[in-house]
């Protein structure tokens, strides 16, 4: 087959870049793969140091003017290179593959991959679901029913979970984490339990509640906890409202760093309490760093861990909820069963191999001969 990936974030891109860059890198080899997306953005980087794979430069703007001259660039592309399928990934390339691929004789497969819980009722959303769709994917059950109760329930819809890269993401031997620890934290106490996340620090992403229920313990029992969130930093409104919680000795920002494995394997724990989550890396990345993982029940995340098997599931912005966990933490010592489940959980549902043959499988469905495209009614 011959892809082409599209995604219009123009700087870091978030899970949309990771996403298109996991399965660029699996595809590759088997099948011709390229990727549209801006110069500027993370994406453009990284699939551009991978072998055998095309980046090309597109800005997808939303502005008119700029938009004609794009979406014609973007005809020319699909006319010459004859794709059999173009993967989008969100509404601005969306839109200009549906408008570049309108009256093409030899018209690629359109894939949506939905990465996000918000509504689908839109215009623009109707207008793409019958002019430029044909197949759509959900990161989670969650969202592959917010599908199929909107305009795109006319095309086939399928669920398929992240993959993550389970050799970068793995268990790292006790000598190299107290090291990682001694580095990061300084000389730690014994009976300390390190919590990370790398789902980022804007307030959605939920750590502030884990936050606030730390504040509710006393100083000794604040004390035999470690908080790790990696991200952007703090600014603003929300870096006075952690401040206000006198949490410095306890919560410490390592920023947006490059190297995410390593805040996660040097944890005991890994934790996303989104406010609103489709599914999560940062939660598939922990389980597969063999993390059990505290996540909240919002939109797809409960999907990711198995209560009390390879993680725990608490009500999203229950501080309550969360000061009890944490209590529960002092009184029980972690399972020594939880860490081989997560682990075991990250490779059977969420590593790249299987991600990968799920989409690939998603595609040979839908270019397959007599299957009706988007123009059918």
């Amino acid at each position: 087959m011959k892809i082409l990936y599209t995604n219009f974030h123009p700087r870091n891109g978030g899970g949309h870049a990771t996403y298109v860059a996991n399965l660029a890198a699996c595809l590759q080899g088997e099948h011709q793969v390229m990727v549209a997306t801006p110069a500027s953005s993370r994406l453009y980087a990284q699939v551009g140091q991978v072998p055998g794979v095309r980046a090309i430069a597109a800005a997808f703007s939303t502005r008119l003017a700029p938009m004609l001259v794009e979406v014609a660039r973007l005809r020319r592309l699909l006319r010459r290179e004859a794709f059999d399928i173009v993967h989008v990934n969100g509404s601005a390339d969306h839109r200009q593959i549906m408008l570049a691929c309108l009256g093409l004789r030899q018209a690629p497969r359109i894939v949506f991959t939905k990465h996000n819980t918000m509504r689908l009722d839109s215009v623009g959303n109707r207008i793409r679901a019958r002019l430029g769709t044909d197949g759509a994917i959900g990161v989670s059950d969650f969202v592959s029913r917010l599908l199929r109760r909107s305009p795109y329930v006319r095309v086939p819809i399928r669920t398929i979970r992240h993959g993550v890269d389970t050799d970068r993401f793995r268990p790292r031997d006790a000598a190299w984490v107290r090291a990682q620890r001694q580095a990061l934290l300084g000389t730690l106490p014994g009976g300390v339990l390190v919590l990370a996340s790398v789902g980022g620090t804007d307030r959605d992403k939920g750590w502030l509640y884990l936050a606030r229920a730390l504040a509710c313990l006393t100083p000794e029992q604040q004390a035999r906890f470690r908080v790790l969130v990696a991200g952007d930093p703090l600014r603003g409104r929300l870096l006075e409202d952690f401040q206000a919680l006198g949490l410095d000795h306890c919560v410490k920002f390592p920023g947006l760093v490059r190297d995410p494995e390593r805040i996660l394997a040097l944890a005991d724990v890994g934790f996303v309490l989104s406010d609103h989550e489709a599914c999560s890396f940062a939660a598939c990345e922990s389980l597969a760093t063999g993390l059990p993982t505290l996540v909240s029940d919002a939109g797809g995340l409960p999907e990711v861990v198995r209560h009390s098997e390879d993680g725990w599931v608490v009500p999203a912005g229950d501080v309550l909820a969360l000061k009890e966990w944490l209590l529960s933490r002092l009184r029980e010592p972690l399972p020594g069963t939880m860490a081989l489940a997560a682990r075991a959980r990250a490779l059977d549902t969420f590593s790249m191999a299987v991600f990968a043959r799920n989409t690939q499988d998603f595609y040979h469905t839908l270019i397959a001969p007599g299957v009706s495209g988007r123009t059918a009614s």
